[in-house]
């Protein structure tokens, strides 16, 4: 195929994808920066740090290690419940606000209680994947990606952030860097369902 041919499919191949991931909110994937609506009982409160931060890292390794979807489904799981266990019980109750207002397709109202999770709550990187994955849906793609910078700040290995970097720069046609964000997703989830987006090997240009 030649060069300039591959691109042009590799582009229609991205629009795709991206179009799906627009249209379909609910699929539970920022493009997988987001579990499934389905929220009842997903935000609780945080217990101690120091056993909770051994857990997650338990779970990272023996995720990076997954040799079935199934068994990364459950991993990956687990590990978004830990991420879902708010600071303290105002952030949890706000929270449950935004979570409600996003399935209801409430977007902008979703973003406004967001707006007052990320400041009350700062440290939370939930909160900020939260509203990153918000503005994506409202194509403010340039605030999801300064939010997403926000929670890899605060979990480097937040596989949902990352990914969802990487389809916004792609759509941006920041291809390179797209591309090396979703690699270090998958790095982290080998069963990513973003992984379906990566075009080639480490470091093969683009």
């Amino acid at each position: 195929m030649h060069r300039s041919h591959g691109r042009e499919f590799v582009w229609a191949a991205c629009a795709l994808a991206l179009t799906i991931l627009v249209v379909a909110p609910v699929a539970g994937s920022l493009l997988a920066v987001s579990p499934a609506l389905a929220h009842d009982g997903m935000v609780t409160l945080r217990g101690d740090p120091a056993a909770e931060a051994e857990e997650r890292e338990k779970l990272f390794a023996a995720l990076a290690k997954s040799s079935s979807a199934g068994g990364s489904r459950s991993l990956t799981s687990k590990i978004w419940l830990l991420w879902f266990r708010a600071p303290n019980a105002a952030a949890a109750a706000i929270m449950e606000q935004a979570l409600e207002r996003r399935t209801a397709r409430d977007y902008p109202g979703a973003v406004a209680v967001l707006d007052t999770l990320v400041e009350s709550a700062p440290e939370w990187a939930e909160g900020w994947n939260q509203r990153a994955t918000i503005r994506y849906l409202l194509r403010d793609f340039d605030g999801s990606l300064a939010d997403i910078e926000r929670v890899l700040a605060l979990e480097p290995k937040h596989f949902g952030a990352l990914s969802g970097q990487g389809v916004i720069l792609m759509h941006q046609g920041k291809m390179a860097a797209g591309q090396l964000a979703l690699r270090k997703a998958v790095e982290i989830d080998p069963f990513l369902s973003a992984r379906a987006l990566l075009m080639g090997p480490a470091g093969q240009d683009i």
